[in-house]
């Protein structure tokens, strides 16, 4: 690292030109400006809950009263900005060495079969280019350069409001617990961290600079004569006074460092309530689970339109040409070649239906959308070729729709797993819904073995449950039997209540359960 770039205060305080580099006014800078925002604000403070407590007997000012906690985002917003005037942000490639060339580029990799490259023995070293011009890394390519662009502001812990609108800001916001520790930021900042910087500020800045002028104060003002040093000592003459003049040197030299400690650790309070290490990372987090719950609704909405637009439209046109069909092969005289090629037209219109109506259903089946979870995996159960038992502890209630169409196609494509590859004799399906969570299992009686590793079928259900916080377990030892578990976190729909629909092996299954 080069030692004329440090990182922050931390870093310039133990380098040994920090009194000459301008991180000590910087220093300086963050404090004075810490000093007047607090000022600033306690007036600020003050006057505001005066106003909404005077204006509470009507009732008024209870709506001021309670926006006071808002009070820390904008003195919030302004310090994670502030932080940039003693702390760098270190960019990418920062750990190469600025005096070498090539030091910005991103480092490759060692190759794990190369072998270390042995220096020539009888090889010379070639003589020095008396034109070459040593290298000097570019100030703005450098990772660690003095440039503002560096200094950009801490990122902000807090994440955006799902819904636009105030209401739904106030929600996100007052929900949040970096709202509340910016508050206690402010009041911080108000009441106690403002008055130590200003002592600080006039300790070990203000009175070493009064010493320093000493000599000029007795030349100006004293008359020659006389001066008082901080109104605590006379200086009669001009040795005394240049001698003030080498203490308060002395003094400012200690005080630029007491500066630096204090705005050091002043500014890793504020990181600490106003920019937490993972408040970005929190916000990002957040962030990707919203946009990954968009994309699960979107994707459901556009399988729903598909289906829709099969079902009123393609399949409507093949009914009506399986009809007009029938009724030329009708009008077509009897034995004939005319009439054996209506025949076969109709029943291939007939067989290009039912294809049509199992990929509708298989897109999104409408019994699905109209009665629940428990009817589709009824119904499911009832297309499958071998014979399963359907059994629920419980009617279950409506869930979200992303959660029923998740559950329901597991269900399927494992019941689908079971008939192509188990060589299962019978299988099982069971259900419950408590304590926020919706649970099913299919299990089989066949050879087992399933190994999620072999097919991407076990990986793509994994997947499709873990998008909505779920998990899914399969348990399949050599010869069986086969249990897969799915556990998905949800809520019931408001406005549907349980529905229960059954099929003749459904209510068979459950008498047995």
């Amino acid at each position: 690292m080069d030692p004329r770039y440090p990182r922050d205060v931390w870093q310039a305080l133990t380098r040994p030109r920090y009194l000459l580099s301008p991180w000590p006014w910087r220093a300086a800078a963050y404090l004075l400006t810490g000093a007047v925002l607090g000022a600033v604000l306690l007036v600020g403070l003050a006057a505001w809950v005066t106003v909404g407590g005077v204006l509470a007997i009507v009732l008024v000012g209870l709506p001021l009263l309670a926006a006071t906690v808002l009070a820390g985002l904008p003195v919030a917003a302004l310090e994670r900005r502030r932080l940039g005037w003693i702390e760098r942000k270190r960019a990418p490639g920062a750990h190469a060495d600025p005096s070498k060339p090539g030091a910005h580029a991103a480092p490759s990799k060692p190759d794990a079969h190369a072998r270390p490259l042995a220096p020539d023995a009888h090889a010379r070293p070639l003589p020095p280019d008396p034109h070459a011009r040593p290298f000097a890394p570019d100030r703005h390519l450098h990772p660690l350069a003095p440039d503002r662009h560096l200094r950009s502001p801490a990122p902000t812990p807090h994440i955006d409001p799902p819904a636009p609108g105030l209401r739904a800001w106030l929600s996100t916001r007052l929900r949040e617990g970096a709202t509340w520790r910016e508050f206690g930021h402010a009041l911080l900042t108000a009441c106690l961290l403002w008055p130590a910087e200003a002592l600080l500020l006039l300790v070990a800045l203000v009175s070493p600079l009064a010493m320093i002028a000493t000599p000029v104060l007795l030349a100006t003002a004293g008359g020659g004569r006389e001066v008082k040093v901080l109104k605590v000592w006379t200086v009669t003459g001009q040795p005394a006074a240049f001698a003030a003049a080498a203490l308060g040197v002395l003094l400012l030299a200690a005080g630029t460092y007491a500066l630096g400690v204090a705005a050091a650790a002043r500014a890793a309070l504020t990181r600490r309530l106003v920019a937490p290490p993972d408040g970005g990372t929190r916000a990002r987090v957040a962030e990707l689970t919203r946009s990954r719950a968009r994309l699960v609704d979107a994707f459901e909405a556009e399988r729903r339109r598909i289906e829709r637009d099969l079902h009123d439209g393609a399949q409507q046109r093949l009914v009506a040409l399986t009809m007009s069909l029938g009724l030329a092969r009708l009008d077509a005289p009897p034995g004939g070649p005319l009439a054996e090629q209506l025949t076969r037209a109709c029943e291939e219109a007939g067989a290009a239906l039912a294809e049509l109506r199992e990929l509708i259903h298989g897109i999104h089946p409408q019994v699905l959308a109209d009665y629940g979870l428990e009817a589709a995996v009824a119904d499911a159960a009832d297309r499958s070729p071998v014979p399963v038992d359907v059994g629920f502890v419980s009617p279950l209630p409506r869930l979200p729709q992303a959660v029923e169409a998740a559950a329901y196609f597991v269900v399927r494509e494992a019941l689908a797993n079971v008939a192509r590859h188990s060589g299962a004799g019978r299988a099982r399906v069971e259900g419950e819904y408590g304590d926020g969570r919706l649970v099913l299992e299919v299990s089989d009686d066949g050879r087992g073995g399933a190994d999620p590793g072999r097919g991407t079928g076990l990986t793509g259900l994994a997947d499709r449950v873990s998008v909505l916080d779920g998990r899914l377990s399969v348990t399949s030892p050599t010869g069986g039997p086969t249990l897969l578990r799915v556990e998905i976190p949800c809520e019931p729909t408001p406005k549907d209540g349980p529905c229960v629909w059954s099929s003749p092996r459904t209510a068979s299954s459950s008498a047995t359960a």
